[in-house]
């Protein structure tokens, strides 16, 4: 999300927007004021200190732990840059830039139990335990995933949907079955929600109409998609407004997000796990279908008449009585 160059002239007149390496206070909250000014000034940055602040928005565990050099292959830039991006955020060292997320990492420590059900398969064997932390790592994601949907972020969004003149939703490669879920489900609220692309084309490719009125609501975790990263580029120079459902609050530079659903896709095994996301996504769409009201209520009715009527479910073939 993109601020006006007023609100960093202020922040950086006023304290060095309160980052300051002689700061004691080293916690979660220092890390996240960080964040914050490394996504709101990434636009600024010289090529090489975006790419720092993409990593460190993306990987704050990681910088915490990693050592300079290690940090710096990771980015694919040398070590000097990362001072430059400490000096840059008014730090005297790379150390006192990395502190608050190594203390971060000390207070986020999963201090929690496994629930008995969990604890019970832990205890069984080797299967057991890879079965618990599988299981473990569902319920914090989408513990963690709905914690992060406040009111105000869901507030803003239904209203932003229904009050579209049209409503574009895009995904591609495995996060497509979200938005396909998403716009199946949500048509029934907003009659106006269509999916893009609607075959094998570009998503742009279908949004030739679309406008200052229209939203946008996109989908992607890393690595990102450079398809729905286009498009949300074009939905800008439309003047449409977007919605991106995404694992981070920095997914690229250039693109200004109307309302940011960030979701945990952390997983036991090399890709994204979705559980979180489905999660929100099934909020979301209970409140839009409260949204629409008797409208939507009746459109709902009439899908399942539709279904109903033409077949579309199984049903058991009963066996004839003989009279």
């Amino acid at each position: 999300m993109r601020l006006s160059s007023e609100f960093f002239h202020l922040q950086k007149t006023e304290h060095l927007f309160f980052l300051r390496a002689e700061e004691n206070s080293m916690d979660s909250t220092t890390q996240a004021r960080i964040k914050s000014r490394l996504i709101a000034e990434i636009d600024e940055m010289p090529p090489l200190l975006q790419q720092v602040a993409k990593y460190i928005s993306d990987n704050p565990s990681d910088f915490g732990l990693d050592t300079i050099r290690k940090s710096a292959d990771k980015i694919g830039v040398s070590p000097n840059t990362l001072v430059r991006m400490a000096a840059y955020l008014g730090f005297d060292s790379f150390d006192a830039l990395r502190e608050p997320f190594r203390q971060s990492l000390i207070i986020a420590a999963d201090k929690g139990v496994d629930p008995d059900w969990i604890a019970n398969y832990r205890a069984k064997d080797e299967l057991g335990r890879e079965h618990a932390n599988a299981l473990r790592n569902e319920v914090n994601i989408v513990d963690r995933s709905l914690h992060l949907l406040t009111p105000e972020t869901l507030r803003s969004i239904v209203r932003n949907l229904v009050g579209a003149d049209n409503v574009y939703v895009t995904a591609t490669r495995s996060t497509y079955s979200l938005a396909f879920y998403f716009q199946y489900i949500g048509r029934m609220a907003i009659p106006n929600m269509q999916l893009v692309p609607r075959h094998m084309g570009n998503a742009i490719e279908d949004m030739a109409e679309l406008s200052k009125g229209d939203v946008l609501f996109a989908v992607t975790f890393r690595p990102y998609s450079a398809e729905t990263i286009e498009a949300m580029r074009f939905a800008n120079a439309r003047g449409a407004k977007v919605v991106l459902m995404t694992d981070t609050e920095l997914v690229a530079p250039n693109i200004e997000i109307t309302d940011l659903l960030r979701v945990t896709t952390q997983s036991t095994h090399f890709f994204g796990c979705y559980a979180g996301a489905m999660a929100v996504l099934d909020c979301l769409l209970s409140h839009l279908v409260n949204a629409g009201g008797e409208s939507a209520t009746s459109r709902i009715s009439k899908y399942e008449n539709m279904r109903q009527n033409s077949g579309a479910y199984w049903r058991p073939t009963l066996p004839k009585v003989r009279k």
